[in-house]
C-alpha cells in the first residue's frame, strides 16, 4: 500500500536506538521498506554486524542502514553525535537490569530520556520523535486490580515500591523496571511541555510483546514466554498469572506511524491486544503440536481487570498498515514458536 503524506520525507534519517533489540529491528525494518534510512544505537558494533551482513544486508550495501557506538544510554551528551542530520528518533533502548537497587536501573533509564531529548533539541534536523515507554508505566499491572489507563494516569505503586528504603530485596526487580518507565516518561512530557521544541514527541506503551523474532536473542530476550512454555519450564506459571499481549509488529508499525503521521503529536498509545494467561497460551501450543506433551494447565491463572482506549492506536494501524485490528494471540504464538522450533532444537 502508498503510505499517505510523511512528516518527513522518504530517503530521511531515522535515529532508532537499541537497534538489536526485538521491538527496534522490526521498526528498522518497516522504517528501510518504505524508503527512510536508519542510523541504528548499539552498545557493541561487532556483535550487531547480523543487521549489516544479514537481514538487513541489502540495505546496508547500498548506505541506507549504519550503527553507530554508543556505549552508555544514560551518559550526558550521549547521543550528540548519533543524532547529526537525522530527522526522526526512535528512542526505543533501555536499560534491561534485574537490578534490586532502583539507582542502578532507574537513574540511567530517565538520564538516557534526557540525554537524547537534549540532543534533539539542539539538532535542527529532528522533526518527531517517539518513546518506548510501557504499559507498567500508566497503570498497575498486578492481577486484581481496577484501573483505567487514560492519557494521565500513572504507576505510582511502582515507583513507591521500587524507591521503598533498602534493604533492596529480590522481588523489587520487577517494580523497579516498572517505576523506570514511569520516571522517564515523566521526564520526557515535562521536557515537552517546558521545551519549546521544533519536533513532534509521542510516546508508545506496550504490553507483553509476542511475535516473530528476527534473531535468536528476540526469543531469550527479556523474557522467554513462548520458550518457557514450548520447553515445559513450570516456573513460569508462578511468575505470571495474567498479562495482556501484544504482536511486535503491531508495536513496530505504531512507532512508525508515530514517527511519520502529520497529526499524531502528544500521544500515549497504549498497545494492548488480547487479555490472556498462560493457560490460554499453552491451549494454542497444544493445538499446533498435538502430538507434543505439554505441561498442566496452572491453576493460578486469572485475566487482568485494567482498561484503556483504542481508538487513535487503531486508526493509526489502518492509516499505516493497512490493518483493521490488532494481531491475534494465536498468529504472534504461531509467528514466534517458528523461531524456537528453528532456533533451539531439542537436544
Amino acid at each position: 500500500m502508498s503510505d499517505p503524506k510523511t512528516a518527513i520525507p522518504k530517503g530521511s534519517w531515522v535515529l532508532v536506538t537499541g537497534i538489536t533489540g526485538h521491538i527496534a529491528a522490526h521498526t528498522t525494518k518497516l522504517f528501510l521498506e518504505r524508503g527512510f534510512r536508519v542510523r541504528g544505537t548499539v552498545r557493541n558494533v561487532k556483535s550487531a554486524a547480523w543487521l549489516t551482513q544479514d537481514i538487513f544486508k541489502s540495505f546496508a550495501d547500498r548506505g541506507d542502514l549504519e550503527l553507530v557506538h554508543v556505549p552508555d544510554l544514560g551518559a550526558e551528551h550521549a547521543f550528540d553525535e548519533a543524532i547529526k542530520g537525522v530527522s526522526a528518533i526512535a528512542h526505543i533502548a533501555s536499560v534491561l537490569s534485574w537490578s534490586h537497587n532502583p539507582n542502578e536501573v532507574i537513574l540511567p533509564v530517565v538520564n538516557s530520556v534526557n540525554s537524547i531529548l537534549k540532543a534533539a533539541l539542539d539538532e535542527p534536523s529532528v522533526k518527531s520523535i517517539v518513546y518506548t515507554s510501557s504499559i507498567a508505566a500508566a497503570v498497575d499491572i498486578t492481577p486484581g486490580v481496577t484501573a483505567h489507563a487514560g492519557p494521565d494516569t500513572w504507576n505510582n505503586r511502582a515507583v513507591e515500591i521500587a524507591w521503598a528504603p533498602p534493604p533492596y530485596t529480590q522481588e523489587r526487580w520487577h517494580m523497579i523496571y516498572q517505576a523506570s518507565k514511569v520516571e522517564a516518561e515523566k521526564a520526557l512530557w515535562a521536557f515537552a511541555k517546558t521545551n519549546k521544541s521544533h519536533f513532534t514527541v509521542n510516546v508508545v506503551s506496550p504490553a507483553t510483546i509476542l511475535g516473530e523474532g528476527l534473531t535468536k536473542r528476540h526469543l531469550e530476550l527479556p523474557y522467554p514466554w513462548i520458550k518457557n512454555l514450548y520447553d515445559g519450564n513450570e516456573e513460569i506459571g508462578a511468575l505470571f498469572q495474567a498479562i495482556i499481549h501484544i504482536d511486535v509488529k503491531d508495536v513496530a508499525l505504531l512507532h512508525v506511524a508515530a514517527v511519520l503521521d502529520r497529526e499524531c503529536d502528544g500521544a500515549r498509545l497504549q498497545a494492548w491486544a488480547e487479555y490472556c494467561n498462560m493457560n490460554d497460551i499453552l491451549a494454542i501450543l497444544r493445538r499446533l503440536y498435538p502430538r507434543r506433551k505439554f505441561m498442566d494447565d496452572f491453576p493460578n491463572q486469572t485475566k487482568l481487570s485494567i482498561t484503556t482506549d483504542y481508538d487513535q492506536q487503531l486508526a493509526l494501524l489502518k492509516k499505516w498498515g493497512g490493518q483493521d485490528r490488532w494481531t491475534s494471540l494465536e498468529q504472534s504464538v504461531i509467528d514466534e514458536v517458528k523461531g524456537v522450533v528453528n532456533w533451539f532444537p531439542k537436544q
